[in-house]
């Protein structure tokens, strides 16, 4: 797994506030996919209990963003598709996914560089994560 860091000694995840920060920042994103009108979707393909998908979300998201590397000695390599190929993903769900992300990333990252820089890669992993026919990642030329 890749993490993302804004340079070789200081780790985003350690410039945002460790995982009090990734905490705030996932609540708040489930509690924009609760609240949402436009996420009822993206939430209806999610269990009723939230606990344990918000816990795998932390978990995952200290390590992406450099903290500690408690994901990968729990589960592995994430193999996002993978675990989520039972689920159908296309534009729809990605907005969705992207909506609720954002609204998250506005609310708890103060920092308007790391900010905009992970909103720009949570919108390529959301893109990426796209299993539908008409995703270009998938067709082969």
């Amino acid at each position: 797994m890749t993490t993302t860091t804004i340079d070789n000694t200081v780790s985003i995840y350690d410039r945002i506030g460790g995982f009090d920060t990734v905490d705030r920042l996932v609540e708040t994103f489930y509690r924009n996919m609760d609240e949402l009108p436009e996420a009822r979707g993206i939430r209806a393909i999610h269990a009723d209990d939230l606990g344990p998908t918000r816990a795998i979300l932390k978990v995952y998201l200290a390590e992406w963003l450099g903290g500690p590397k408690d994901y990968s000695t729990q589960k592995g390599h994430p193999r996002l598709r993978m675990r989520h190929s039972h689920l159908r993903i296309g534009p729809a769900e990605r907005d969705a996914w992207m909506l609720c992300m954002n609204g998250a990333l506005d609310a708890t990252i103060e920092d308007v560089g790391i900010r905009e820089g992970l909103r720009e890669n949570f919108a390529k992993l959301a893109d990426w994560m796209r299993n539908d026919p008409d995703n270009a990642h998938d067709k082969r030329h």
